[in-house]
């Protein structure tokens, strides 16, 4: 605009660089990277889950989920059989066991190529799992039973790394810092999945075969997640694949005052934020979106070309 300057002398500013791309994730033979970025269905096999559209105690139902989101576009497909909340009936391992296994054999029958995780803390479940051809587990509570990140070691997987600021599991934050506020909680969150994915890597779990998760929501409040969420291209600066759970979490209901059933939008708009900055895998309720979402972002990246370019062609 006529009249204004900056503070380049008249020169053009230069171009804002593009995140630099992700270490790349490898399981079942498939790589996924800022090009292909994985999309992690999420399969509930609890009655008590708290978004109810993703409850699935019955495995006729889960396994109808099951289908469902390979179709719509998942790479990853990730069970749980305990709700991650305080609130909700006790699971004992033996139940946890009772509604996961039989979910992943029939999986892995259905879909032979497809990855399969497991959403346990538990290293009992884990290695029941392992029959079933397992290839990552999703340690949500960070390395609670010492003993998990051992089994998945033992069993051929790949684990997820994650941070939940030491609270046991299903604890809900409560009065959380991290000194200095506003900011410490990214210093926190850095520390503790280096030395998680280090504990890895000593463990015989290769190094592409580790995702590391800053776990939005988990010992966390809405400010925390909100700044995680920010830095996630420090995150990816650890030199592992980056996975963000986002999908209808609180920290997008209370930012957007919205029940769970109204966060699709905020999800998907903290989902973009987070493919941009270089986070390449994606747990989701919401499979679809989520897949036209990261390969949006990926082609913006310029990660992956259209599937179509006849615009202006003359074609």
């Amino acid at each position: 605009m006529s009249g204004q300057s900056d503070d380049s002398g008249g020169m053009p500013r230069p171009l804002a660089p593009v995140p630099p791309a992700p270490a790349p994730l490898t399981l079942r033979g498939q790589t996924f990277d800022a090009g292909r970025p994985a999309v992690m269905a999420i399969i509930n096999r609890t009655s008590d889950s708290f978004w109810a559209g993703n409850r699935h105690a019955a495995l006729d139902s889960a396994l109808a989920a099951l289908d469902e989101a390979v179709e719509q576009g998942a790479d990853i497909v990730d069970v749980g059989g305990v709700r991650a909340g305080q609130e909700g009936e006790h699971v004992s391992a033996e139940q946890e066991i009772d509604r996961v296994v039989p979910f992943l054999l029939e999986a892995r029958q259905r879909h032979p190529e497809l990855v399969l995780s497991l959403d346990t803390w538990r290293s009992e479940v884990a290695r029941e799992a392992g029959v079933a051809g397992l290839d990552l587990v999703n340690d949500t509570w960070a390395g609670h039973d010492q003993d998990l990140v051992g089994v998945a070691a033992s069993i051929g997987a790949g684990v997820v790394v994650s941070h939940t600021g030491g609270l046991p599991p299903r604890t809900d934050p409560v009065a959380v810092t991290y000194p200095p506020e506003p900011d410490g909680v990214v210093a926190d969150v850095l520390r503790t999945l280096r030395d998680g994915a280090a504990r890895a890597l000593a463990c015989g779990i290769p190094r592409e075969r580790v995702l590391v998760d800053p776990t939005l929501d988990f010992g966390k409040t809405t400010a925390h997640s909100l700044t995680a969420l920010r830095h996630t291209a420090d995150v990816v600066g650890l030199g592992f694949p980056v996975l963000q759970a986002i999908s209808r979490k609180d920290f997008v209901g209370e930012t957007l005052d919205l029940a769970p059933d109204e966060r699709l939008e905020g999800s998907l708009a903290a989902t973009a934020v987070a493919a941009w900055l270089g986070a390449s895998v994606f747990r989701t309720h919401d499979v679809r979106a989520t897949r036209r979402v990261l390969d949006m972002v990926a082609s913006v990246r310029g990660e992956r070309a259209p599937l179509r370019s006849a615009r202006g062609n003359g074609s």
